[in-house]
């Protein structure tokens, strides 16, 4: 076990995996970064936290040759000190081997050709497939995976492809001479429920058991508080905090993170008692990929958490409302009319002002190409000037809904693309709760969403059900759902098991339905 505590920089330049010392980094007038220490020991798994905007985008863009940083900021890799700004074709030289949220895999190509690409490539005209097939079964065999060599990538189901693209990555590091190296994981759970992320991170603790260091960025704070061995805080482009992760709870790491006490949401703790209001929405007997049969209601002024494992169909229920997934069968109640989910589509689910915004927000939810003023005022345009586009007047009104949902930067002419998790999802929000719809359904609204961010989507949603919107919270986040659920249904294969509501809702109770029904 490292003594951190008796760790000082002259002992990081000789015997850290990587370490990165006063890396500070100057946009224009703007200083992202401002004298950052980072330093990876072999072996260790070592957290990166911090609000959207903190600075850990940019460290990261500086150890992989994307960003120069500024004079001064040094590197030192494996006890040997490292020009900057670093040439990211040397980045194997020096075994730093990155995996991002995407996790940089090409669907349409097979587990092989992912997982051999470098060794296909130098093979030339004449590639010895046995051979090559023969090497990828057994780095996999030797991290316990059990995916087929010839299965295409887009077959495969989220944690696969994860492990996949963190094994290639390891594999690049353990091809050098002495094995050294980094492996530096930015957000690759973020698509993941509960139960894939502990079979990745059993695969995480092999890697640093092997001697590499790691670094993990993740916005989520049991997944840091459970995989690392110590946890460094960014705020506002400067080193906030150090703590070893054994000996800090949850509630420090926070505090370092705001630089205050958070200010947590907090839903009416009143006794809630389900009551059929008059216009409540219905599904009935809903049949699809995995959904059997499936009925519930919601009410408007009503947050419906539905969750469960994998495969269980809860992921399915949003795309299903939404017209957005094809189905075998059932209806919806909704408008005082009977809808057939069969024949449902995504034009008319917004003619029935639904809103749907998707876990996949990047691809999914909005258009990355397009600004922030195109993004969120997509739904509203029809309202203005039938013949020509009100420029002005939508540029003023996406302003005021920046402002109002405390979107950052406050540029309403930026990429949609190039804005935060946390705010992508304000966008989004702002997006469908101005036409104050009345259903809004959500699928895992705050993974990959910094905790401050986190509190405050969920008081939009919290605004928009006190107006009148009912609201369906597909989500594998157990904590999110007892913080802002009336009521929460579990799946297990297919079929609803069981309803919680009130005071009944707890995380202890969701997780134990969950693994226990049958």
């Amino acid at each position: 076990m490292i003594d951190y505590k008796n760790i000082d920089d002259n002992y990081k330049m000789k015997n850290a995996a990587v370490f990165l010392k006063n890396v500070s980094m100057t946009f224009g007038l703007n200083k992202a970064l401002d004298g950052v220490d980072l330093a990876i020991m072999p072996g260790e798994i070592h957290g990166l936290l911090g609000q959207n905007g903190c600075g850990k985008s940019t460290l990261i863009k500086v150890l992989s040759g994307f960003n120069h940083p500024d004079k001064g900021s040094e590197l030192y890799i494996n006890g040997d000190s490292v020009k900057l700004p670093l040439d990211p074709d040397m980045l194997t030289k020096y075994g730093l081997s990155f995996v991002h949220q995407d996790l940089g895999l090409v669907p349409s190509l097979t587990v092989l050709e992912n997982l051999r690409n470098v060794q296909l490539f130098q093979s030339g005209m004449k590639i010895n497939w046995k051979k090559e097939k023969k090497a990828a079964r057994e780095i996999l065999d030797r991290y316990n995976i059990k995916v087929d060599v010839d299965a295409n990538i887009e077959s495969l189901n989220q944690v696969d492809k994860a492990m996949i693209s963190i094994v290639r990555a390891v594999e690049s590091i353990k091809g050098r001479a002495d094995g050294k190296g980094i492996l530096v994981l930015d957000e690759p759970t973020v698509f993941l429920t509960k139960t894939e992320v502990d079979t990745l991170f059993r695969l995480v603790r092999e890697v640093a058991a092997s001697g590499l260091g790691v670094l993990f960025v993740s916005h989520d704070l049991d997944e840091v508080m459970e995989i690392t061995d110590i946890i460094t805080v960014l705020r506002d482009g400067h080193n906030c905090g150090e703590a070893i992760t054994a000996e800090t709870t949850k509630d420090g790491v926070i505090e370092m993170i705001l630089g205050q006490k958070l200010s947590s949401f907090v839903k009416d703790t009143e006794e809630y008692e389900y009551k059929e209001h008059p216009d409540v929405i219905k599904f009935n007997n809903v049949t699809g990929e995995t959904l059997r049969g499936v009925s519930f209601a919601v009410n408007p002024g009503e947050i419906v958490g539905v969750t469960g494992l994998v495969g269980s169909g809860f992921g399915e229920i949003p795309y299903v409302l939404f017209g957005a997934n094809e189905i075998k069968g059932g209806t919806m109640e909704i408008h005082n009319k009977t809808v057939d989910l069969s024949s449902y589509d995504m034009k008319k689910a917004v003619n029935d002002n639904i809103a749907l915004i998707p876990a996949d927000r990047p691809h999914k939810g909005g258009i990355g190409d397009l600004l922030v003023e195109e993004n969120v005022m997509m739904q509203v345009h029809k309202k203005y000037h039938p013949w020509m586009l009100q420029n002005r007047s939508m540029r003023q009104k996406a302003e005021q809904l920046n402002e109002k949902y405390a979107v950052y930067p406050n540029d309403v002419r930026l990429n949609f693309g190039n804005l935060s998790g946390g705010n992508q999802q304000k966008i989004l929000l702002a997006k469908w709760l101005q036409e104050r719809p009345d259903l809004l359904i959500l699928h895992e609204p705050t993974q990959g969403v910094d905790v401050g961010a986190r509190q405050a989507i969920y008081k939009h949603i919290d605004k928009a059900v006190k107006h009148g919107t009912a609201v369906v919270c597909a989500s594998s986040d157990y904590d999110q759902l007892v913080q802002i659920c009336d009521r929460v249904i579990i799946f297990v294969r297919g079929k609803i098991v069981d309803t919680l509501v009130g005071h009944e809702i707890t995380k202890e109770r969701i997780t134990q339905l969950c693994y226990n029904s049958n």
